[in-house]
């Protein structure tokens, strides 16, 4: 998130309503809903961790146990569960 000077990006009109309210101080001014991107979207987190959750599935389809999976990928048999579960309610992975 960058700073502007609000002279520089408002018509004076604007900037002295908003000096009205906030004179000052710093506002954060978001986005448009429609122009907001989810989660992991930018950054390719939500593809990284897609991806390791199919990975988890094939595995447990060959055969490889919970607590296994949970020390190859460093998370809680609860979390593998979670997974397994949300990738069988998916596409039937189990």
């Amino acid at each position: 998130m960058d700073y502007k000077n609000g002279k520089v990006i408002f018509p004076s009109e604007l900037l002295e309503q908003l000096q009205e309210y906030v004179q000052g101080n710093l506002v954060y001014i978001p986005k448009k809903e429609e122009s907001r991107t989810g989660w992991g979207q930018n950054s390719g987190a939500k593809t990284v961790i897609m991806n390791r959750n199919d990975e988890i599935c094939k595995a447990h389809k060959n055969g490889i146990k919970v607590a296994e999976l949970a020390s190859m990928f460093c998370l809680s048999e609860d979390s593998i569960r979670k997974i397994l579960r949300a990738a069988q309610k998916r596409d039937n992975c189990l």
